[in-house]
């Protein structure tokens, strides 16, 4: 049986606006198991990067639990989630923006060493620092170089260096390669994906790009408006994709080949507002099959085959 390293039990992140509660992350649930990925999609503002920010208290969550290694950390202290932050990290998507402009790439890796009092001595602290640049596969020479001076994907480079100097076991990536050229992410994804069987990371992959998240995660969660439409292994959501939302994204996908084209689905309606939304199907104003049940009542995440969960009325039994 494989270990959960981290359960997500009915989170919510609402933000206040003068029109009301803004639903960003709305009742979601998953479990990863420890040494695996779980891949997080959907379109911009579905609260894909809301979810990851408020696993790691960067925002404080709402309501719900997130459980890592069995504890609620939501309702631990600062001094502990201090502790347990040399366990959990995360990678930004824009690898200029999140490092000080200031800081030379070792004064940037070494920092949380420093911060965290995890190795005193400081040639060990370089030596340490050198380390990593080798497992991320940055040039020793680059040590005193600062990041404007660098390209994309060596800066992302100093960021996963970053992420990994601590005592690191869980990484929300946030879109970390949707800011670099095609050739790049690949060199990056492929970096990571090496380090997670090295280091047995486990690892949340926040994404918009289909392609991307179907060759890395093991299990992929789609998010709509806040809420966990779809769930299944990569390769399930991929071969049987069926919310209506989830087919459309997938249908959106570019083909290579002239012969066999696939058709898009174009989805019609305006959105649903997240602001103080009714219990009813989010996606209903642009499903091509919604009923009146959909527009009446929320469907709740179901098990409709082993591993393969849907919110949806046309596979819950109300229709």
């Amino acid at each position: 049986m494989s270990e959960i390293l981290l359960e997500v039990k009915n989170l919510k992140k609402y933000f206040d606006t003068p029109k009301g509660k803004l639903h960003a992350v709305d009742d979601v649930n998953f479990s990863i198991e420890k040494g695996k990925t779980l891949g997080i999609v959907g379109e911009s503002g579905c609260g894909k990067s809301t979810t990851g920010r408020v696993i790691l208290r960067l925002l404080e969550a709402t309501g719900g639990e997130v459980l890592y290694k069995g504890r609620n950390i939501l309702s631990i202290d600062k001094n502990e989630m201090r502790e347990l932050r040399k366990e959990m990290q995360i990678i930004f998507q824009d690898p200029f923006s999140s490092l000080d402009p200031r800081m030379s790439v070792s004064q940037i890796i070494e920092e949380p060493i420093k911060l965290n009092k995890l190795i005193v001595n400081k040639e060990d602290r370089y030596n340490r620092v050198l380390e990593l640049m080798d497992l991320v596969g940055l040039s020793r020479r680059l040590i005193n170089t600062y990041p404007h001076e660098l390209d994309g994907g060596r800066r992302q480079r100093i960021g996963i260096a970053r992420a990994l100097a601590l005592n690191t076991e869980f990484i929300v990536c946030d879109e970390p390669v949707s800011a670099l050229d095609v050739s790049i992410q690949a060199q990056i994804l492929n970096l990571m994906k090496s380090l997670q069987k090295q280091l047995g990371l486990t690892y949340i992959f926040i994404t918009h790009d289909l392609s991307v998240v179907n060759h890395f995660s093991d299990d992929i969660a789609v998010m709509y408006l806040g809420k966990i439409v779809e769930k299944a292994p990569s390769e399930e959501l991929f071969t049987h994709p069926v919310h209506p939302y989830t087919q459309a994204l997938l249908s959106a996908i570019p083909r290579p080949s002239l012969d066999k084209r696939s058709e898009k689905i174009i989805l019609k309606g305006e959105i649903t507002s997240p602001i103080n939304p009714k219990a009813n199907c989010r996606f209903s104003n642009r499903c091509n099959y919604a009923e009146d049940i959909c527009r009446e009542t929320e469907p709740s995440l179901k098990e409709i085959s082993p591993g393969h969960f849907v919110a949806c009325h046309l596979f819950d039994g109300s229709k």
